[in-house]
This record gives structure tokens, sequence and C-alpha cells, in this order.
């Protein structure tokens, strides 16, 4: 019985690697020496995504379809999938998991659909993704998770969509730091954002003008870009908008380097410049290892770990931030980086703390204090310690004051406790 099943389900392998879906044409095409299986299925009369396409299907395409919907794992037998294209159906949702099991997908395309989100997560099923094409549908809004899921894409199309604002944590994977930039490798990026109802921001300003810059890691399909109305404002080219002011922070730390002994304190200050006025943010990256490694814990603190405990004033285009490190431990040895992020674009500064030891210093020895005995204020033995009270003129009382003189005593008595055993003062004298 086991022997016959797996029979059935070689055949049916076998079936689904030959075969051909009902509306479809497949045929073969040649690259280089290997011939790939290519499938094109274009008729209105396809209402869902075909389930039996041969399985070592290079290039699918369905296009002008009622495809309304791609449920879960639709393109699961095909792991030889590397060009998916989605185009001009009636598709307005997405499973997440729709792509899973694409493992060599290289380009996927969705242009002139109906959709109004996108399950950006879903990218995570498709490690080779490239090419990733969103023209023409009814796209609103970019959420600032979708960077995550970006990385490798080198062609994104996002034009012709209802986008209004770009998230900053975009900006940062489309212009990444100086420092965030792998040596020797810069990775260009192919980017339509035009025919979109831009809110005329500093953030669309500057992902537009360091496009045109020399050697600048993004490129435009089309940089006539358009503002939406806004502050009364009719529609018209980014280019003639009023951005003159849009400026990129620019960081200066107060030092970059510092030395100090365990247990000092210490303050890390930066300042940053531009327009908006940017916001500070402090983020450990690094511990030091060499002078150190014997001090640290084996569990110690995960890095890169972003800071809370720091103060930050700003003004119209200046801010600055300090933050406090007391009690200087080994744990607190590494690099800091200040970054300063506003509308136009972000950049930090970097400076490195080192903590030494201190050395141990002989005590000095201790000084022997000197004991002095405190002389009675009285020497006559037989003076009543608690006499009665006796009625005294008030001028007369203060001149008996005035002439005695204040006895010798040690630091650890104190003058009340002298003057109330030795004389008595009546209440009426202040």
């Amino acid at each position: 019985m086991y022997l016959l099943l797996l029979v059935h389900i070689f055949q049916s392998f076998l079936l689904a690697v030959r075969s051909c879906p009902a509306l479809c044409v497949c045929s073969y095409g040649n690259s280089g020496t290997a011939q790939l299986r290519l499938v094109q299925c274009s008729d209105s009369g396809i209402l869902v995504v075909p389930i039996n396409v041969p399985a070592d299907t290079v290039k699918l395409r369905l296009e002008k379809t009622l495809i309304s919907r791609l449920p879960r794992a639709a393109f699961y037998n095909l792991s030889e999938l590397q060009f998916l294209w989605l185009v001009y159906n009636s598709i307005t949702s997405i499973h997440p998991s729709s792509f899973v099991n694409l493992k060599s997908l290289r380009e996927l395309r969705l242009d002139g659909n109906l959709l109004t989100s996108f399950p950006w997560e879903g990218l995570r099923d498709t490690p080779q993704l490239q090419t990733l094409g969103l023209h023409n549908n009814r796209l609103s809004s970019l959420p600032a998770h979708a960077a995550l899921f970006l990385l490798n894409i080198t062609c994104l199309d996002l034009s012709s969509n209802r986008l209004t604002m770009l998230p900053a944590e975009l900006l940062d994977l489309w212009l990444p730091l100086p420092g965030q930039q792998q040596e020797g490798q810069v990775k260009r990026r192919i980017l339509g954002v035009h025919d979109n109802p831009w809110l005329c921001d500093c953030q669309i300003f500057t992902l537009m003008s360091l496009s045109m810059s020399l050697g600048s890691p993004i490129a435009l399909m089309d940089q006539l870009l358009m503002c939406s109305e806004s502050k009364g404002q009719s529609a018209m080219l980014l280019t003639k908008a009023e951005l003159s002011r849009c400026m990129r922070p620019s960081v200066q730390p107060a030092t970059t380097s510092v030395i100090s002994t365990l247990g000092s304190n210490v303050i890390l200050r930066c300042d940053a410049r531009g327009y908006p006025t940017p916001t500070l943010t402090w983020i450990k990256t690094s511990s030091y290892t060499d002078c150190c490694q014997q001090h640290l814990l084996e569990n110690s603190e995960q890095l890169p770990r972003t800071l809370d405990s720091y103060m930050q004033v700003s003004q119209v285009g200046v801010c600055w931030s300090i933050i406090s490190l007391n009690g200087l431990s080994y744990k607190d040895a590494g690099e800091y980086r200040c970054q300063a992020r506003n509308g136009a674009g972000a950049s930090e500064a970097l400076i490195k703390l080192k903590v030494e030891g201190v050395t141990r210093l002989s005590r000095l020895p201790k000084k022997k204090s000197q004991k002095t005995k405190l002389k009675p204020l009285f020497k006559n033995k037989n003076l009543n310690p608690n006499p009665a009270p006796v009625s005294t003129p008030i001028g007369k009382k203060k001149e008996m004051l005035q002439n005695i003189t204040p006895p010798s005593f040690n630091k650890t008595q104190t003058v009340l406790h002298v003057v109330s055993k030795g004389l008595p003062i009546d209440e009426t004298i202040k």
C-alpha cells in the first residue's frame, strides 16, 4: 500500500513537470547552454492562480486575468522560479505567506493591480529578490518597517501610486551614513517615485537633490516630481518649491577621544546643526577588548544599544546633547555614536571612551590625635552645680556673661553643654 502511494506521488510530480495549465502557454527559452521553462497565462477566464504549473518553471507570467487575491503558499511548488510577473490583473490582497519557498526568485512585478497595501514582511521568503515593481497601484503609505525587508532590493518602482510621505527609515536605507556603508562596496539603487502626490517636505526634496549629485547611491527613474496641494499652494514641480532651507544635519562632538580612570565621572557632548532642527540619539556600538577584556563578564550587554539616559536642548536649527557617565567601570569603555536626524537626512559623530585602572598608593601614616582634658569652668569645689535661680537685674547678668573667659574644650563637646553645666541663664535673656 505504501509503495503504491509513493508511485502515485511520483506520477503526479512527473505530470506536474510535463503538463501545462489550461488557458496557458508553456515553452522553453535558451539561456546559454540551459533551456528554461517559460509559462504565460493571459486569459480573462482565469480567476485563480493555476495549481498545476510545471515545477521546473523559471519564469511565470500571469497577465490580464481576473485573479483578485494571492492565497497562502500560492507558488510553493515552484522552488526554481526566478521571475514572477503578476501584472495588470485585479489583485486587491496578498497573503503574507504567498511567496513562501521562492528561494530563487529574483524579480517580482505587480504593476497595474488594485493594491492598497503590500505585505512587506512576506519578502523575507525571497532572499534573492532584487527587483520589485509596484507601479500603478493604490498604495497611499509606506510603513517604517518596510525598510527591514528591502535591504537587497536594487530596483524598486513605486511610481503612479498615492504616496505622500517617505519614512525616515527608508531614507536611511537609500542614503546611508558614511559609517554604515561597507568599505569598498556602495550598493546603487534605482527608484521610481514619480507620479505621486508628494507632500513638499525636506525628505522628498533631499531624496531628489541627492540623486542628482555625482556618485549618489540612488538614481531616480524620473526626476520630475510633483508636490500635492498644501498650505494654499497648487500642485507644482518639486524643483520650483521653496525648500532651500532644508539642510542635512552636521554633528560636531566636543572631543573624539576620552581617557579616564575607574570610578571617575565623564560627560560626553555633541552639537548638531540643520533644518528642520535635528534630534540627537546616543548609541553605544562597541566595547574595548584590548586592555579590559579580563574585567568584562561573559554575559556582557548586547551591542549596539540605544541609550536613553541623556539630556537634550534644542533651538531653531541647533541642538546639543550630553550623556553623563558616573562611576566609570570597564563596561563603559567603548565607542559612542551621536546620531543627528531630521527630515533632510542624518549624520553622526564617533566618540571613543577608554577606561584605565588607578595605581595603588601607599597609605600615609595616621597622625596621633592629641587629646586635651577639659578644664573645669569653676575651681570652687563647693559650688553647687544646680543652684537655685536668683533674680538678678538684666544689665548685671549681661556684664557677668561678658567677664567669663571661654574655656578650652574638645571638639566632640559643645559650648552649649559647657555653659548649661556651669552657669544658669534666666529664660528672659535671649
